[in-house]
């Protein structure tokens, strides 16, 4: 199924496709990614993560970003403090990596987990309807590039994501920027569209 971002049914055919363990491709503030709705204690298992690396081909050992609604919100997943530098770009094109609570669950060989508050108040609308983090990575098989117009990610993806939801095409943008919080010192992985 296709739908496109600015029909007003988008968020909420979103946030039920993703709550029903489907995987969609949305766009988000950089490039679109594959998005699943994130497991958290006390709801029912979404396996979305297996789904994800089934379609991508993607090893079990590297994590997938969750996206979060809020910049609070990641102080209900990690007790580190992140830095005021930091958190100052959110929302935006910023992923963080940090240590989880003990009672956050993990789905690949890291006690660490990738998080992202998008600069995107549609995305963040889809996250907030959802309840929980969602799941995204780049729309490609692993090793192959990133797919960046909607025609593309129709004919490679088509039959296998639940649903699309178009925002014309991404040509040129540049992923989020990745850093990894270690105590004070804010270590920068990969240089994206936001300078920290």
């Amino acid at each position: 199924m296709t739908v496109s971002k600015c029909d007003c049914e988008s968020v909420k055919l979103a946030a039920e496709c993703l709550l029903k363990g489907g995987v969609a491709v949305l766009p988000t503030d950089t490039v679109y990614g594959f998005s699943g709705a994130v497991d958290v204690p006390g709801r029912k298992r979404f396996y979305s993560d297996d789904r994800i690396r089934a379609i991508k081909g993607r090893s079990e050992s590297k994590p997938l970003i969750e996206l979060i609604a809020s910049p609070k919100d990641i102080y209900l997943y990690t007790d580190v403090k992140i830095p005021q530098a930091v958190m100052s770009k959110w929302p935006g094109a910023l992923t963080v990596i940090v240590p989880v609570k003990k009672d956050v669950p993990l789905f690949c060989d890291t006690p660490c987990v990738a998080f992202r508050c998008p600069g995107d108040e549609w995305i963040r609308k889809v996250i907030e309807l959802c309840g929980c983090p969602v799941y995204s990575t780049s729309v490609n098989r692993s090793g192959s590039p990133v797919l960046d117009t909607i025609s593309a990610i129709k004919d490679e993806f088509g039959s296998e994501a639940d649903l699309i939801v178009e925002d014309g095409d991404k040509k040129g943008c540049l992923p989020s920027t990745l850093v990894r919080i270690n105590g004070e010192k804010i270590e920068v992985l990969r240089q994206g569209s936001v300078t920290v």
